[in-house]
């Protein structure tokens, strides 16, 4: 699956991305921001992608997508949406490289899954998450018309994060 903008093209992901991916998620911002998955090699990178982003396009037709650059194929980040057992709907999630933030380019590749979601996907509502001292992320959910529901925490022993929620029929 393939969604496109102006500036960007999300695609699933695949092994062949497991050095983008062990990039990512060894940034200090998504470590401290989203939490540290404990991928450390390229072959712990191939691992999440086959467990986490391509078991999700198998089990629920979505999952989190690269998200590239259309000029030059650049990796930047990563948007989609995550089925989590703890939630009782799909959260939006995204992450990009610092080089690449304040550009747009979330909210550009996030608008895109939202269209998707609700038009293809025929979700009603979507949910997101995050932690309560991230503040760009909340002001970006909110620009997309996402409203802060409540306090969750996603294991018993796990910090609390924000939850919140998009009614389909809105648009940020």
């Amino acid at each position: 699956m393939i969604l496109t903008t102006e500036r960007l093209v999300l695609r699933e992901l695949h092994a062949g991305d497991a050095a983008f991916i062990l990039s990512l998620l060894n940034e200090p911002s998504f470590i401290r921001n989203i939490g540290d998955r404990g991928v450390r090699t390229l072959e712990d990178a191939r691992g999440y992608i086959a467990a986490g982003p391509i078991a999700s396009y198998a089990r629920h037709g979505f999952g989190l997508y690269l998200v590239e650059r259309r000029q030059d194929a650049e990796p930047i980040g990563i948007c989609g949406l995550v089925k989590r057992d703890e939630l009782p709907g799909p959260d939006l999630g995204f992450a990009f490289l610092p080089a690449y933030w304040s550009q747009g380019y979330a909210r550009e590749s996030a608008k895109a899954v939202q269209r998707h979601a609700s038009g293809v996907l025929r979700l009603p509502r979507l949910l997101a998450i995050t932690n309560p001292g991230n503040e760009s992320s909340i002001r970006l959910l909110e620009r997309l018309g996402f409203t802060f529901d409540r306090l969750v925490r996603l294991a018993a022993d796990g910090a609390e994060v924000k939850l919140f929620v998009h009614d389909g029929d809105r648009d940020g």
